[in-house]
């Protein structure tokens, strides 16, 4: 990226003035985690608006709608989500009063749980999933140049690849 470039088109709500190219590398962090923060304030607060769902719910529920038979067990699910199984034992409970899903015994391992997504939770997940893509077509989608949707899907990928823990990691951390 030349000089002006960066001056031009780099953006965040607390880079300092000034920036220099070799600080490219950083702003395009403070960039990234920024933009990122206020794309999931945005879409949460229009699902907590239009569906009483927190993003947090969404994804859950866009899980359990996925799974074979509507059910994931409890850790299962907290894997995915990247939550703590304490925190999405209380995730599951919200909704659970809520009648959106329940949680019962494991079918093939009574010791288990798992959570179960309701028909009332399919329902409101399909009126909310409306919601959630256009907006998520509006905000994100609509504002990538050709071929922008898939450097990120190449940079992200490896990086979550990396998280995981599936390519080396130079720094172990």
């Amino acid at each position: 990226m030349t000089s002006s470039s960066a001056e031009t088109d780099a953006w965040s709500r607390t880079s300092a003035p000034g920036a220099t190219e070799a600080d490219v590398d950083w702003q395009a962090w403070r960039a990234y985690f920024e933009a990122t923060a206020l794309l999931q304030d945005r879409l949460d607060r229009t699902l907590k608006e239009s569906a009483e769902l927190h993003l947090a719910d969404y994804n859950l529920l866009l899980l359990l709608s996925e799974a074979p038979e509507g059910r994931l067990r409890m850790g299962e699910l907290a894997r995915l989500m990247v939550f703590s199984p304490s925190r999405v034992t209380y995730q599951v409970r919200t909704l659970e009063q809520r009648g959106l899903v329940e949680r019962c015994a494991a079918a093939t391992d009574r010791r288990g749980a798992e959570a179960v997504i309701t028909d009332a939770g399919r329902h409101l997940f399909r009126r909310a999933a409306a919601v959630h893509s256009r907006q998520v077509q509006a905000l994100f989608l609509d504002r990538l140049d050709d071929g922008e949707a898939e450097t990120l899907l190449r940079v992200f990928s490896r990086l979550g690849r990396s998280l995981e823990g599936r390519e080396p990691d130079s720094l172990n951390c």
